[in-house]
């Protein structure tokens, strides 16, 4: 049958107030560009009318300014899961104007299938091919894509002509069977596919929008001094762990997470000559795994989006042969599938917003209260890893904020499941340490040297137990920021025991 060809506006039309909407992409990756303004355009206009206009949204991570920004500023979002990272979205989860529940991004398309959020009205795909029998191409991000797609009533593809049909053969597409009938997950290799090349939906749900659009990546921030630091002690603690027998000299397959220390650190293990060629096993590919793979310091890269500059996709779009047969995007429950990431031995990077000295991460919220981003795939990878590591510079603000608290603010990874922290001033190795022995080793390894008298008094001031935390003064940082916009101006609250 021929598919229907409709403009931007008559595609917002089909979405109507309080419906769900599934959306794809992860990042700004593979997420559609037009239709969102047209859609925040038409709640404008409702709300001018004095008529209520919201959606709920699904989907795959974070988003372009064109969907999370231009639906955030026309107040036309009633609930957004799993993770974002939109100034204008975060303003209005922060005031309560939007309801977020942050969630780990591997269960996101199976709990839609659950059931467990309702249904999903409509699902709007970017896609560089459609075919007239519902075969649809993503772009450079997948996320949930099959799932919202083969359950929603109404699928609207963005034909983004901006990126190359000839795309088709870099994704492996498929979802994972519900229980109790959910078999292994056959991918016992970063390079092994068990999907098909597009995702397949009955062709009469289907309208399209065509376009011609760019993606929205803007570069990261240049690697600085601290942060090539960071990188740095990250390269030398594989040396080292390769060296002692506890990692494989043949190495093992890595995830980073999303940034500019991420970068740093990929390109830190690139430099040096005693790390071996090694594979990506990651949801987000960034810039420096496609200059790594150039090289061929990275032999393949499995993923779920390319998270890159505009260069850097232009540079892939012009040799897709070569990047063809090196890159994989698969959707965001394979990609981050905590099975996978056991069985394959995963290496898992990513970063803390603040940690506290007994090894509980807050990767979420500042200060306890305000959501930043969302705990993204942070937590898929660090259950899983064969060795799970957090890097954070050791202080921010000018030195006004310790990233290394007596007790995190928020919890989101819990000491269970730490077992590396790094920092600028070096390596902190939990493995096999009790409490007490973490905190003495964090503290002297990773802490800035402003801060280490202060947390070595805070640890001597806690109660006798298997983890000495002293729950008068646990938040005592954060007091002292909050009241004095400097962590380092501390007032205990009880005096020390004699």
């Amino acid at each position: 049958m021929a598919l229907k060809f409709v403009t931007a506006e008559e595609a917002a039309s089909l979405i109507n107030d309080n419906d769900n909407v599934g959306f794809s992409g992860f990042t700004h990756a593979g997420c559609p560009k037009v239709v969102p303004v047209a859609l925040a355009k038409r709640a404008e206009e409702e709300h001018a009318k004095g008529n209520p206009f919201k959606i709920g949204m699904f989907t795959g991570a974070s988003t372009g300014d064109s969907l999370d920004g231009n639906l955030a500023r026309a107040h036309a979002i009633k609930f957004r899961t799993p993770y974002q990272t939109n100034k204008d979205l975060r303003n209005a989860i922060n005031s309560g104007e939007v309801k977020y529940f942050d969630l780990h991004l591997s269960t996101m398309a199976q709990d839609i299938r659950y059931g467990f959020f309702g249904s999903v009205d409509v699902a709007v795909i970017e896609a560089c091919d459609v075919t007239e029998d519902g075969e649809i191409v993503p772009t450079c991000g997948v996320g949930i894509s099959p799932t919202v797609a083969r359950l929603a009533k109404i699928v609207i593809v963005e034909l983004n002509k901006w990126n190359p049909k000839e795309m088709r053969g870099m994704h492996d597409l498929t979802e994972l069977q519900d229980p109790p009938t959910r078999s292994e997950i056959g991918i016992h290799a970063v390079r092994d596919r068990i999907g098909k090349d597009h995702i397949k939906v009955d062709p009469s749900k289907i309208v399209v929008v065509e376009c011609n659009t760019p993606n929205e990546g803007g570069g990261f921030a240049p690697v600085d001094e601290i942060t090539a630091k960071i990188g740095e002690n990250v390269a030398n603690f594989f040396v080292k762990e390769m060296a002692e027998g506890r990692m494989p000299k043949t190495f093992l397959p890595v995830q980073s997470g999303v940034g500019n220390i991420a970068n740093a650190v990929l390109a830190a293990m690139g430099d040096s000559k005693e790390i071996p060629d090694f594979e990506v096993y990651t949801e987000v590919i960034q810039d420096a795994v496609i200059d790594l793979m150039e090289t061929g310091r990275v032999k393949f890269a499995s993923g779920c989006s390319l998270t890159v500059s505009n260069p850097c996709i232009e540079k892939i779009y012009k040799n897709l042969p070569f990047f063809k047969e090196r890159v994989v995007l698969r959707p965001s429950e394979i990609s981050n599938n905590p099975e996978i990431v056991r069985r394959l031995g995963v290496i898992a990077i990513n970063t803390a917003i603040e940690a506290d000295i007994f090894g509980n991460v807050n990767s979420t919220h500042v200060m306890g209260t305000k959501m930043m981003n969302g705990i993204g795939g942070s937590g898929d990878f660090t259950r899983g890893a064969y060795v799970s590591i957090f890097v954070t510079p050791s202080i921010a603000k000018d030195g006004k904020i310790s990233s290394f608290v007596p007790m995190v603010a928020h919890q989101d990874h819990s000491e269970h499941s730490v077992k590396i922290f790094i920092s600028e001033y070096g390596v902190a190795d939990l493995r096999g340490k009790c409490p007490k022995d973490r905190a003495e080793c964090i503290i002297e390894n990773c802490v800035h040297p402003d801060y280490r008298p202060l947390l070595r008094e805070y640890l001597a001031r806690g109660e006798k137990g298997q983890t000495p935390v002293n729950l008068y003064d646990a938040f005592a940082f954060h007091e002292a920021f909050m009241e004095t916009g400097n962590m380092q101006n501390i007032k205990w609250r009880k005096e020390k025991k004699a």
